[in-house]
């Protein structure tokens, strides 16, 4: 197991009704921004449900943070909070507002060009504004970590940033709050938890065995629980048990003390910022031909996912690895997540920009053994087709 530090300051509320305890975890002399996104947490009655709870606080709102925040609207909540010299924000949504209500959060205080923090990964961070989450969208793990990912929409640029400066004191998961999302929001959320999941685990050996069966008991549970969630919308349990798996994704805990891989998602960003697919969409492209194209740097860890996972114990080597790949891909497609870029109506021209914005922002040495080369990652894309 590698060397670590591990710690997370972020209370989590979870249940039923908890909406009304976050006026415990902010003063009542605080002026308190509000942040959500498409107007869902109106016509669902969180917003009037948070608004309650804070009765008698000075209030106010910031609406229209949209899926993939983008830079140039964030910039609009920073300068109401400067405005309104707001001093507490909440995020109320799923993981875009909270994203973007980090990144609001940081440069709100921050002494130069904001873009800057992006440009440096949060790396120049030394404040933040406090906030908190009232999370209605199990995905990103964003309600218990300190990342964000922000798209500047002018340039076609998705960049991920993080500090320990912009972990939520609180969030609320309640999950009837999650009842109802569209299907494609499900969808998203469940495969999205288990690329999460996938960019710790599927990595190489280094004899972190609590880490591993954490990790491979999230994965069985969103295998066991995804489907579910599309065939009984309003079962509690189910939704239940999906919410705290998306967050135990991506909290820190199951990579601490082993090599994480990312490409996936740094390839996939590419792939939103230029032709605007869901996150998720991205990643359900991306991750199967990844593991074939790094099947041999992944060899021991597949062949113990083919195992552990998906029950795959004969046949060669090759033949378990390609089962778990097929298997992983058939899955995401069970959730309702094409797997193809043809799927999404993009060929083989897109490719060359992509490879282009991949230079340009750097990601030219991807993965946890830093192999993935932009040829590489010309390969990966065209299997993706």
């Amino acid at each position: 197991m590698l060397d670590f530090n591990f710690k997370n300051p972020t209370n989590i509320l979870f249940g039923k009704g908890k909406i009304a305890a976050i006026k415990e975890y902010i003063s009542a002399e605080s002026r308190v921004l509000v942040l959500y996104g498409g107007g869902s947490v109106k016509k669902n009655g969180t917003l009037d449900e948070v608004l309650a709870a804070l009765q008698g606080y000075t209030l106010f709102e910031f609406g229209g943070i949209e899926p993939n925040p983008s830079y140039e609207t964030l910039m609009k909540a920073v300068e109401l909070v400067h405005k309104e010299s707001i001093d507490f924000l909440l995020a109320v949504g799923g993981g875009s507002v909270i994203d973007g209500t980090k990144f609001v959060a940081a440069a709100a205080l921050f002494e130069g060009e904001p873009w800057s923090i992006l440009e440096q990964g949060g790396a120049t961070v030394q404040k933040a504004l406090p906030l908190g989450a009232v999370l209605t969208l199990p995905a990103t793990g964003s309600e218990m970590n300190c990342t964000g990912v922000v798209t500047r929409k002018s340039i076609q640029t998705k960049l991920p940033f993080q500090s320990p400066y912009v972990y939520p004191i609180f969030s609320v998961l309640d999950p009837e709050k999650t009842y109802t999302l569209p299907v494609r929001q499900v969808s998203n959320g469940v495969v999205d938890a288990f690329v999460h999941v996938i960019e710790q685990y599927l990595t190489y050996p280094v004899n972190a065995k609590v880490q591993d069966r954490f990790a491979e008991g999230l994965l069985l549970t969103l295998i066991e629980e995804g489907p579910k969630a599309l065939e009984t919308p309003m079962d509690y349990e189910v939704r239940s048990n999906l919410m705290w798996t998306a967050t135990l994704a991506l909290n820190g805990l199951i990579g601490a003390g082993v090599p994480q891989d990312w490409a996936t998602h740094m390839i996939g960003h590419e792939l939103t910022a230029m032709h605007g697919l869901d996150h998720a969409q991205t990643l359900a492209v991306i991750l199967p031909n990844l593991l074939d194209v790094c099947r041999q740097s992944k060899r021991e860890k597949l062949l113990q996912y083919a195992e552990r996972i998906w029950g795959i114990t004969d046949g060669d080597a090759e033949q378990r690895i390609d089962g778990a790949i097929g298997q992983t891909r058939q899955f995401f497609e069970q959730m309702q997540v094409k797997t193809r870029l043809s799927d999404y109506g993009i060929g083989k021209d897109s490719i060359p920009d992509l490879l282009a914005q991949l230079k340009a922002h750097g990601m030219v040495q991807l993965g946890e053994h830093q192999e993935i080369t932009l040829d590489l990652s010309q390969t990966i894309l065209e299997r993706s087709l």
